[in-house]
This record gives C-alpha cells, structure tokens and sequence, in this order.
C-alpha cells in the first residue's frame, strides 16, 4: 500500500489525538473534492475515496486506521516546446516594434505562450495516500519528497481544524550519523539486518559519490569511505525478516516492501478475501499493522524521538548534524530530520519517550 513514507507527529498530543467525528470529517474532505483541470488550468488538487469507489466516503477508518486519498492533476508543457514557441513571438513583436521584448514584456508573452499551449497538454494524474493513526498521534504521507508531503499535509491540516499541528518525526541521533555507524562496525540495529544498496557522498562542494547496488556492505571498503568523511545518504535495511526498505538521511522511507513471511501469515489468517472491499481492508491491515511495529523499531535504533530544546548526537562519527524545520499550524516543513551542533563532550541527547505507542496494541 505505501512505496514510500515520510512520518509526522501530530500535536499537542496529551494522551491520543482526537480527531473530528468519522462522519463530520468526511463532509469537510467532500467540500475540497478533486476536479479535473480546465483547459486554461496547469494543475488541480483534491480528495477522492480511498476505496476507489465513486461517491464513495472520502475517509475510509480500518482498525481505528484512517486513510485519505489525494489526487493530483498537473498538465506539463514541455520546456522546449515553451522556449520555441517564446522565440517566434518575441522575433514577431521586435518585426512590428523594431525592439525586442525584454523583462516585463517576455514575461507577459511567456505566459500568453503557456496559457495558449495548456489546452493541449496532456494531463498527468497521481494518487498520495495518507494513514493517520490517532492513538498514536501520528500521520503516514505515501510520499517519497518532503516538498510533495508539505503540500499534502498543508492541504490536510485545513480540514482537521485549529489546534492541530503537524511535525516531522525527529531523533535523538542523526539517521546519518546512525546509518555511518552500522555501516562503519557492520553491526546493524538489534532486528535489523544490512541489504544490499547504499549511497555514500562527501558533504564538501564537489559532492563525491559512491553507489552500491546489490553488493555486500560488510567490507572494508565501505569503512574506509565512512573513515574518510563520506556520509551515507541512503541505506537498504530489512527489519525483522518481515519489511524491507530504503532508509534516507533525511529519515524518510522508500521502497517500503512487505516480504512473502507477512504476506503468507495474512493469507492463511484471514483466507481468502471476498470482494475489493474485503481486500481493501486487509490491505490497509497488513500495512499499517507491520508499520506500527517498524516505526518504533527504527526510531529506538535512532536514539528515540527528539524533545523540544535538545539537540542531536553526532558522537565520534564524521558525519556532522544536519539542520532542518520543524512544521506550524500553517505550515508542515521540512521533513528531514531537523538537526542542530552535536552536543557537548559527556552529555546525551534528551530522549522523548516512544509514548506515541506505549499500550498501544498491534
């Protein structure tokens, strides 16, 4: 169901986050429906059902799991096709003028040349999938750029009302400076296992890189790398033998895959699945249910959740923090971890509790 994932917290969170009523909020997402483009227009966003049903309900709750669906449409002009079309006009207004247009003026017959060539453009759809989990006050955005997710969650974040606020998760220890570790002693996380792909890449101008794809990550090569200053961007992990991903420095996940153990134990507890709503439901599941376990694992291997005011540990790794944003009531942020300097000599980071799934079951 989620190829790729950025995570959110919900806040404040006291206890769980309550969200609007079932039906309430499905009004609110049925007010902001997805419509197609007009001729004239470059780009439309809005709800559809999960389910895939028409005029069926635009929130769909799984096992107290809600699920959201938003489509997006944008018609693409391609550049070159701009850029030709620009010239013959800017060439036939300096014919009539005797000067040719610049600033203001080109502006303004780009923007004819677009609004002219839109109607012709194809149009190119994509579905983001979201999962919110109210117990544990967080939000799932299927979404593999924090640029795509922020605009996603913006649009969210109007329906459910004042007071709701969404931050992306943060750890204690930078998912780089975690991921140059592993890689560096070849002892991954406890339930966790090193695939086979990664990306190494020097944080100085020239940006030196170095892929690995489906090669064994336990050599010394890639230790010497990590000695001399390359950060890991990207890491392939498997958890548990039961979910297989690509882990980033910017604590999203890709290529989430769930492996044939999960999907054998769902076949035989739950048999075959009558209908699409059926398999709908077993789907939302499976997928979330596998999550929900996942999520605290890495966070704990990352040190667990960042409280507000602390700073991240670089420890002895070369890699250094990164910075970020956290997201507002009008405004999501980035995604990445947001990271500050490495703390001083003999302190630890402060550690949040993984209260967000303390008694709740999976």
């Amino acid at each position: 169901m989620f190829k790729n994932a950025l995570v959110y917290r919900i806040e404040p969170r006291i206890e769980a986050w309550e969200p609007p009523a079932l039906p309430a909020l499905d009004e609110r997402l049925a007010a902001a429906p997805f419509v197609e483009c007009t001729p004239s227009q470059p780009e439309s966003a809005g709800w559809v059902p999960p389910r895939g049903a028409a005029h069926g309900a635009m929130v769909e709750s799984v096992a107290g799991q809600l699920i959201f669906k938003l489509c997006h449409e944008r018609k693409a002009v391609p550049g070159g096709v701009v850029k030709r079309e620009l010239e013959a006009a800017l060439d036939a207004a300096e014919r009539d003028t005797g000067r040719r247009p610049k600033g203001k003026r080109a502006k303004e017959l780009k923007e004819d040349v677009l609004h002219r060539l839109l109607p012709r453009a194809f149009a190119q759809r994509s579905d983001t999938l979201l999962w919110a989990d109210p117990a544990a006050g967080l939000l799932l955005v299927g979404a593999s750029s924090a640029k795509k997710a922020d605009g996603v969650v913006t649009r969210l974040l109007e329906l459910l009302g004042p007071g709701t606020r969404l931050a992306p998760l943060q750890t204690a220890l930078s998912p780089a400076t975690a991921m140059a570790d592993w890689l560096a002693s070849g002892e991954p996380p406890h339930g966790f296992s090193l695939d086979r792909d990664c990306e190494l890449k020097q944080p100085d101008s020239d940006k030196a890189t170095v892929r690995y794809a489906r090669h064994a990550l336990e050599i010394e090569e890639v230790a010497a790398h990590i000695k001399d200053g390359k950060r890991p961007t990207r890491l392939a992990l498997t958890w548990n033998n039961r979910v297989s991903f690509e882990l980033t420095d910017t604590l999203a996940l890709k290529k989430i895959k769930l492996l044939d153990v999960v999907l054998e134990d769902a076949g035989k507890a739950s048999g075959s699945h009558d209908g699409p709503d059926a398999a709908f439901d077993a789907d939302v599941a499976i997928s979330t249910g596998e999550l929900r376990q996942l999520l605290p694992a890495l966070l704990d291997a990352l040190g667990g959740l960042l409280q507000p005011g602390a700073v991240t540990d670089a420890r002895a790794s070369p890699a250094a923090a990164d910075t970020g944003s956290v997201g507002s009531a009008g405004s999501a942020g980035s995604a990445g971890a947001a990271e500050a300097a490495s703390t001083a000599p003999g302190t630890a980071p402060r550690r949040a509790s993984l209260a967000p799934w303390d008694d709740v079951p999976v």
